[in-house]
């Protein structure tokens, strides 16, 4: 549903395998990590294009409306045989949960966050910032790289930050890789969080 960020999925996807294979994770695990990764928003084909594509601030309502996409994302896929499917129904979830315990939908804490959860979450935030959206301009790279500092432990799993941060180079190579081939845009607020007008 928005072609000029589709790189995102492959970007997404290759940056959490990074991480889990650096977390010790075992080679099937990781596989199954790069696959299950691109299933983080998958939940967004519920929300409507109005609230999805809208340029600058999500009014109150609409950002509880998009905030639905974890609980959409978890039910679609959750009753699944497949163990890649329930993976990806995991991350759908809890992957806007926060390390301090302050994210959405179920307020989880630190470890009691799946750990592909807190995977996600640093890869997909670390891309998003970096990323032109319809409501933001990209962020440069040592502002993006304060900001996931900044929420060590707070927003983020201390030991994804800390590994994100030794192997910034590979990172930074697979943006290269999957750079999305769109024009830039004057966007109305140049702000990761949309939060509520």
């Amino acid at each position: 549903r928005d072609e000029e960020t589709g790189n995102h999925m492959h970007r997404v996807a290759h940056v959490s395998r990074l991480l889990a294979q650096e977390l010790g994770h075992d080679e099937q695990f990781c596989d199954m990590m790069y696959l299950a990764a691109p299933m983080h928003d998958i939940g967004k084909v519920g929300i409507p294009d109005k609230i999805l594509l809208k340029p600058g601030k999500l009014a109150r309502e609409e950002w509880e409306v998009m905030k639905t996409h974890t609980t959409i994302g978890y039910e679609v896929l959750k009753d699944s045989s497949s163990p890649l499917l329930r993976m990806g129904a995991d991350i759908a979830h809890s992957h806007h949960e926060q390390y301090n315990g302050m994210g959405y939908p179920l307020g989880l804490r630190g470890e009691a966050i799946p750990v592909v959860g807190r995977i996600v979450a640093v890869a997909d935030e670390l891309d998003a910032l970096l990323s032109v959206r319809p409501y933001k301009l990209a962020w440069n790279l040592r502002d993006a790289l304060d900001h996931m500092r900044r929420e060590r432990g707070r927003h983020f799993d201390p030991a994804c930050i800390d590994i994100m941060l030794r192997h910034i180079d590979a990172i930074l190579d697979i943006q290269e890789k999957f750079a999305d081939k769109m024009k830039p845009v004057l966007c109305a607020v140049p702000a990761l969080k949309r939060g509520v007008a």
